[in-house]
């Protein structure tokens, strides 16, 4: 009887312990509105989730009574115990400090590391974050190591606009990851279970003979064409007296008509316009109304002030009034930056798009324009917009972004996607990652938080480590491991979850002559930005040598690649004129 009785008791208590409930409700703030992707820990396990886009949550649990703590930026922590049955109605209260508000975000990361000093530079009224270079890091003392992945490309047409107005780059103005995204790098298809593929090879580092070079290709899913998603678009347009030039408002007006052209029956379309005016331009209209749209467009005209914050309040009021669920719902801001009306500054904006951060809207940023063009707002707005970032110096440049790469610049596969890896010291002794250079305010301070990229379908992206090694090239290797591990962290578009892929990084020696000539071409952008924005990185090398190793690996069919041989003459004549002084002076 005591044999049964212990047998029954057990049964019982694996059947409590392996009881399934389920925590169900929604999460509003104090004005009833519901808030989509705040963050939920659960307490009994630790596993992270996040309200979906309609704002509602349920999350399985092996307790009838478990606590959670659901966070979100601009409001108030909550720790609450929930009862599985009920449908819990939780409200987050507004947290208006800007400490909180406005975290600054870092594009990347070294574990306990400290920043150094550095100088800020200015260019007329054209305005730019002042960025610090990635300098070695020991990889005993601080082996990982992390950045956003993201489909940015702005930096590259706007430094070529400074060269082709034959003038110097403002260094700062030079962001190598951009640079390096705005290449068609050969695409290589991830695995059919993954988002994400990778490719690397380890080899002598062009511009320091006694480095090496660890070139990591991340490459993502390309969607399937008949299965994207329908669109709820609205063109936010700067229509303010500063946009009345050519490179602006005209430009604009002809970008945005490229994009019409390739609009199918079930997306929809908006105009939002700021300027002498703020209100939408025209309403909701079916991308089958080609003409209606393109008309639309074509009477748009520039007069009055610039009260951007009244428009992106205005274009996201109307965003989340046609919000399509599961669709790919949008804000697309054109302009040159040059707010004066209302909420001005970079932190004030910051701080409105914020409050927009996790209503399922994306936002993506066209810049045009020169003399007065906000470089540093844009980015800003891209980056805490959960979106990307483009410069339209030419109409080229209009239809490369919104007509040949329009699934990248439109549609995600891939949402707060971010890279983390982690050298083996065994055959590490520093490393450096070039580019994703951070923003000086983010890294002096201490809330500074990591920002995720936003990845759009069919991007492929190369990152350039260079590596003191513990073994030389050509030295017999006696440790048989890896060079390091990678982990890419991303959620999928209006899903909730977290996700993780992995690749290790393998430790076979190339030379560097027997790349792929794509990885080659990568390298000489790499070494373009570090002269443009004059690095102590630089100074073994010279604008011949870029562009000796451009033409060798270009690719002749790519119309891309040939142009950047042409902006490699441009600035190896300017920048030579500049040499030519300081040694006469």
């Amino acid at each position: 009887m005591k044999h049964a009785y212990a047998i029954l008791t057990s049964f019982l208590f694996i059947i409590t312990a392996h009881a399934q409930y389920y925590l169900r409700g929604e999460i509003r703030d104090e004005k009833n509105n519901l808030l989509s992707n705040a963050r939920i820990l659960l307490h009994s396990t630790g596993y992270i989730y996040s309200s979906g886009s309609s704002g509602s949550f349920g999350i399985m649990t092996t307790r009838y009574i478990d606590s959670i703590t659901v966070s979100l930026d601009g409001y108030q922590s909550l720790s609450i115990k929930l009862e599985a049955g009920r449908f819990h109605s939780l409200v987050l209260k507004t947290l208006f400090t800007s400490a909180n508000l406005q975290k600054n975000r870092l594009l990347s990361f070294t574990r306990n590391l400290k920043p150094s000093e550095r100088r800020n530079w200015t260019v007329g009224t054209e305005t730019y974050n002042s960025l610090v270079e990635n300098d070695f890091v020991q990889a005993d003392k601080y082996p990982e190591t992390g950045f956003a992945i993201n489909t940015d490309k702005a930096s590259y047409s706007n430094v070529r606009r400074f060269l082709n107005m034959n003038t110097t780059v403002p260094p700062d103005a030079v962001r190598t990851e951009e640079l390096l995204n705005y290449f068609d790098f050969k695409y290589i298809p991830p695995p059919d279970d993954s988002v994400f593929g990778f490719n690397s090879y380890v080899s002598e580092c062009p511009w320091n003979k006694t480095n090496q070079l660890l070139t990591l290709q991340i490459s993502a899913r390309k969607l399937d064409p008949e299965k994207i998603p329908p669109s709820n678009l609205v063109f936010l347009i700067d229509v303010s007296g500063s946009m009345d030039m050519p490179n602006r408002l005209p430009l604009l007006k002809s970008a945005f008509t490229l994009l019409v052209n390739n609009l199918r029956d079930k997306d929809t379309i908006s105009i939002v316009v700021y300027g002498s005016t703020v209100g939408v331009w025209l309403q909701p209209t079916s991308g089958k109304e080609k003409e209606k749209i393109r008309k639309s467009i074509e009477e748009l005209y520039p007069g009055g002030a610039t009260p951007g914050s009244s428009g992106i309040r205005t274009a996201y009021g109307l965003a989340k009034s046609q919000f399509i669920k599961g669709g790919n719902n949008r804000v697309i801001l054109a302009t040159d930056g040059d707010f004066n009306v209302g909420q001005t500054s970079d932190d004030e904006l910051e701080k409105l798009i914020t409050l927009h951060q996790q209503s399922g809207i994306y936002l993506t940023c066209l810049g045009v324009g020169m003399g007065n063009y906000k470089d540093s707002k844009l980015e800003v707005l891209a980056k805490k917009g959960n979106g990307n970032f483009a410069y339209l110096d030419n109409e080229r440049e209009a239809e490369k972004v919104l007509v040949k790469e329009l699934t990248q610049t439109l549609y995600s596969v891939a949402d707060n996607a971010f890279l983390n890896i982690d050298f083996n010291a065994d055959l590490v002794k520093q490393y450096r990652l070039i580019g994703f250079d951070n923003k000086w305010k983010a890294l002096v301070d201490s809330v500074s938080e990591l920002d995720g990229g936003e990845v759009g379908s069919g991007h492929s992206v190369i990152a350039l480590f260079e590596i003191d090694p513990v073994f030389a090239m050509g030295q017999p290797v006696t440790v048989r491991a890896n060079l390091a591990k990678i982990n890419v962290r991303y959620r999928l578009p209006n899903d909730t979850l977290q996700r993780n892929t992995s690749y290790r990084c393998p430790y076979n020696l190339t030379s560097f002559a027997s790349l792929p000539p794509d990885y080659r071409f990568a390298s000489s952008v790499a070494m373009f930005a570090a002269l443009l924005k004059d690095s102590k990185y630089a100074q073994k090398y010279s604008w011949n040598e870029v562009m000796k190793l451009a033409t060798e690996s270009e690719n002749m069919q790519d119309a891309v690649q040939q142009e950047f041989i042409t902006i490699i003459e441009k600035a190896k004549k300017i920048y030579g004129k500049m040499r030519k002084r300081k040694k006469a002076a």
